[in-house]
């Protein structure tokens, strides 16, 4: 019975051994492997930031981190919220190396003279990145991005067959709208029932406004019935209220 017992007990310190030195190999083996991140590569269709600025950006967020323990979903979290990244993808690749692939945002306007808007209407800054082509020039109060960039979408259409560009458009604090068309006259459209004045812009335009259009300083639509016109030369028209 003793010899029996003797028996059990060095096979269960067998197991135990065992144990240790699996949980220090797994131990010494995550140490390993989990080095510091050396290197960091960068894929993705870049239109309008460079590798380099990506780079100065996404560096600080990697720096002491090793990479076993880096967290790809909060490294993902964080890296979207570098102004010019619509979406972002993190890897490993071994030995010590991460991929960010990066999905640039898409500027289509200008917003509010220092930031930028995306297809969805959503504001980021435009930060030290230059953007060459040719924009819209829109504002409004903070989170109107969305409503002002619709709103230009539709101006574009209905005025586009009259020849004419809406290069800028501007919602007012109070609600009020006015837009620009082709960097020279402003039209007012105020605040209410803004379908039924453009369509009365629209009909002006057509009959006689269209022929005298370098005259025009600015057409004021915030009336029940009827345009009032501010010629280059002449003392501005009051405008209505509405």
């Amino acid at each position: 019975m003793a010899a029996s017992g003797s028996g059990s007990r060095g096979s269960w310190l067998g197991v135990v051994l065992l144990l240790v030195l699996l949980v220090a190999g797994g131990r010494a083996l995550w140490l390993w492997l989990d080095r510091p991140i050396e290197r960091v590569s960068i894929r993705g269709e870049l239109e309008h930031v460079s590798a380099d600025y990506l780079r100065s950006k996404l560096a600080p967020l990697v720096s002491g981190r090793t990479w076993l323990s880096v967290d790809l979903g909060e490294l993902r979290e964080r890296a979207r919220r570098i102004e010019w990244l619509e979406e972002v993808r993190v890897s490993r690749h071994w030995p010590d190396a991460l991929t960010f692939e990066l999905f640039e945002q898409h500027p289509v306007a200008r917003w509010n003279d220092s930031e930028l808007l995306n297809p969805r209407g959503k504001a980021f800054r435009r930060d030290s990145v230059t953007v060459d082509e040719p924009l819209p020039d829109l504002a409004g109060p903070h989170g109107s991005g969305a409503e002002v960039l619709a709103w230009y979408d539709r101006l574009q259409r209905q005025l586009k067959p009259l020849g004419l560009t809406v290069t800028q458009l501007r919602l007012e604090d109070r609600g009020a709208w006015r837009f620009q068309v082709n960097d020279g006259l402003w039209v007012m459209l105020g605040r209410n029932d803004r379908p039924a004045r453009l369509a009365r812009f629209v009909a002006a335009w057509r009959r006689q406004l269209g022929e005298q259009a370098s005259r025009i300083r600015y057409v004021d639509l915030r009336y029940p019935n009827g345009v009032a016109v501010a010629w280059h030369g002449e003392d501005a028209e009051a405008g209505a209220d509405g």
